[in-house]
């Protein structure tokens, strides 16, 4: 049996999938990574998912913050990393930004969304 510990947010997690894939089933695939954002953003709000767009994170190094920032897509319910991406395939770099994301904020879940193929691609990280 899963427990939030071995799948944390599971919950919030498929409310956000399901508000992607909204996303897509309207728009399709084709369309350039700032329309998904705008129109995830419409959803999100509509179903009273609580985010913050373009979330600015700190990097910590040896216990000081370092000038260069990453800028997350969405960070929901002030728990869940949301990165859009809108390519063909989702690569490994794609994986390894929302890990540092992860390990940058000490959040626990990622998610990793695809517009850019045919069919909604997602993938759950957990740190």
């Amino acid at each position: 049996m899963n427990t939030d510990k071995d799948y944390p947010h599971k919950e919030e997690t498929y409310q956000i999938i399901g508000a992607c894939m909204e996303v897509h089933n309207e728009l399709g695939c084709g369309f350039l990574e700032p329309v998904y954002q705008e129109a995830l953003q419409i959803v999100l709000t509509e179903k009273g998912i609580p985010f913050i767009r373009e979330k600015v994170l700190n990097i910590n190094f040896r216990e000081q913050v370092l000038a260069k920032k990453y800028i997350a897509d969405f960070v929901c319910y002030n728990k869940v990393i949301v990165e859009l991406k809108a390519t063909d395939n989702l690569a490994e770099h794609d994986i390894a930004q929302v890990l540092n994301y992860l390990k940058a904020t000490k959040l626990k879940i990622g998610l990793l969304i695809n517009f850019g193929a045919t069919k909604l691609q997602y993938k759950r990280l957990i740190l």
